[in-house]
């Protein structure tokens, strides 16, 4: 479960984390991110519904190799494809938790055998306090995986014992009380020193209207306000790509305007879209059978968006259909 509410303070109320070893840099510091030579290991652990799958995921956008729910005897041969000569992983997350029922008394020893075979690691422990961690439980109405036949508290409770020994040993604790699933995410990218280097990757699909709107449209724009190049004859056989088409189009008055001002209303979108780590953005631009109008402002759209700096990418869905 990876909802997650708030911040508390990132050391453990009953002991400060262990000191960080030298040469490790995940949640060491808020800004170096870390060396394009390093190899990373980070094992995430911590109470069921405080956010563990929300912090894998956050990782998994920025390019780490995550597993979940490892049992912890298979902790050495993951980490040791990091170390394998010619080994592409380099920052690998684990999270390993009670889900993996008995195997999981074996996470103790397996962490000692990596450090006395050389493979360093960090350790990341998520909490929250009872009552929020009920909430959540409740809000998605599953059980926790300890309680057995008695309440979500009594699986709490034994979850917390069983961890207490991880959590003295963990590098850094994240309470999450307070953390939406979005703050979350948006600490740990801090924390990483990776914070905003993620930028929106922006889709805009050409589409005709006749043949219905594209799903996945954050945006939808009608540009059926400019005249048909259908009708005219010379015209219809080519799409908005071609330059007659393309001149055609854009030439109207009010049509390079309208491009310009859609393109000017969308920055602040897509700023905010970035603040709520909303990576990928789908512009739909339509016209009747997306061959000819749609085609040509969509690309006038990309490459304004492009001149200040953003990634874009056209995709003309309909431009081949009769």
């Amino acid at each position: 479960m990876s909802t997650s509410g708030g911040q508390r303070p990132d050391t453990g109320e009953q002991s400060a984390p262990p000191t960080v070893p030298e040469g490790i840099p995940l949640l060491e510091a808020e800004t170096a991110p870390p060396e394009a030579d390093r190899r990373e290991l980070l094992i995430i652990t911590g109470m069921s519904g405080a956010g563990r799958t929300r912090v894998a995921n956050t990782l998994e956008d920025m390019d780490w190799f995550v597993v979940d729910n490892l049992p912890p005897r298979m902790l050495e041969p993951l980490a040791r494809l990091m170390t394998a000569s010619g080994g592409g992983v380099k920052r690998l997350a684990a999270v390993v938790d009670v889900r993996s029922g008995e195997f999981f008394a074996e996470l103790l020893s397996v962490l000692d055998d990596l450090r006395r075979h050389g493979l360093d690691y960090r350790i990341l422990f998520l909490e929250a306090d009872d009552a929020e961690l009920v909430r959540r439980y409740e809000q998605v109405r599953r059980a926790h995986p300890l309680q057995g036949d008695g309440r979500i508290l009594d699986g709490i409770a034994e979850e917390r014992e069983l961890l207490s020994e991880l959590r003295r040993r963990a590098d850094s604790i994240i309470d999450t009380t307070k953390f939406s699933p979005y703050d979350l995410a948006r600490h740990i990218r801090q924390r990483v020193g990776e914070a905003g280097t993620q930028p929106v990757q922006i889709t805009l699909v050409s589409f005709g209207f006749k043949h219905g709107l594209p799903l996945d449209a954050d945006h939808v724009v009608d540009v059926r306000f400019l005249s048909n190049p259908y009708w005219v004859t010379e015209l219809r056989h080519l799409s908005g790509k071609d330059e007659a088409v393309n001149r055609y189009v854009l030439d109207q008055p009010g049509a390079q305007e309208f491009i310009d001002r859609y393109v000017e209303t969308l920055e602040p979108a897509i700023a905010g879209y970035e603040r709520e780590l909303k990576h990928n953005v789908t512009i739909a631009v339509g016209c009747t059978g997306g061959r000819h109008r749609s085609v040509a402002v969509s690309e006038a759209i990309a490459e304004g968006l492009r001149s200040r700096g953003l990634q874009v990418r056209n995709l003309h869905r309909d431009v081949g259909r009769e």
